[in-house]
């Protein structure tokens, strides 16, 4: 007696999942970025005793927010994308920041706006920490986006007239234009709802940002150096076909 055949049973299928650094990337830079407009809900004093004028900029410590050691990371990450993935890669990514961010900002407003419960006594504390000034966040998004592109966009435009060599020009230029245009766009818009109420309180503000931002990428460059170098030996499809 022969048995019946069995029934042919359906392949399980999966997508394959890239051998490719870009992914990493991307979920570093966003984190970075969402992370970074959390924590800079707190106001920062830095050297309190630093204390001097400079043409029409008075310094009284340095004032800044608690993402200031933080977001330049961002520029790092960016220009590793820009880098070793091009331009287009690297808007992509920056207008998954942006959704991810006004998500982030969305989810924190309900949360808010949900009743707390009667043994819940930290709704204002919750306030204050995660409620979101709607002039900061457009300001933030603003400076984000312009910043990033501008970045990308200077770094892949200096690579194309110059190849492969003098990375670290590259890497500074693109910050000095991408940090400028975040910080400016950013102070401008903000500067009444954090309490900047004179030109040269906003121009201190603008300066003093640019320049740190700045100073930390160039602190950090090495490690940039490293990490475009290491992705660029491991990333199969870089040395292929000019894109």
């Amino acid at each position: 007696m022969t048995s019946a055949p069995e029934s042919a049973v359906a392949p399980v299928r999966f997508a394959k999942v890239p051998t490719s650094y870009f992914t990493t990337l991307v979920c570093v830079f966003v984190v970075g970025v969402v992370v970074s407009n959390i924590v800079a809900t707190k106001g920062v004093l830095l050297f309190p005793g630093l204390e001097f004028d400079l043409g029409p900029l008075h310094v009284n410590g340095l004032v800044t927010d608690g993402a200031f050691w933080l977001f330049p990371f961002s520029y790092v990450i960016g220009d590793v994308i820009s880098e070793v993935y091009g331009f287009k890669a690297m808007r992509k990514v920056v207008l998954l920041g942006f959704v991810i961010m006004a998500a982030v900002a969305g989810a924190f407003w309900i949360t808010i706006a949900l009743p707390a419960a009667s043994f819940y006594p930290n709704q204002a504390a919750l306030e204050a920490v995660i409620g979101v000034v709607p002039q900061i966040l457009l300001a933030s998004m603003a400076g984000f986006v312009a910043g990033e592109l501008l970045n990308s966009y200077v770094l892949v435009a200096m690579k194309a007239r110059t190849g492969e060599g003098t990375l670290w020009a590259r890497l500074l230029g693109s910050t000095v234009a991408g940090e400028l245009a975040d910080t400016t766009i950013f102070c401008l818009i903000a500067a009444s709802a954090i309490g900047i109420s004179t030109g040269s309180a906003l121009l201190n503000y603008i300066v003093v940002g640019f320049v740190w931002k700045t100073l930390v990428e160039a602190v950090v460059m090495p490690v940039t150096y490293v990490t475009i170098g290491f992705i660029k030996k491991r990333e199969p499809s870089y040395w292929g076909e000019p894109v």
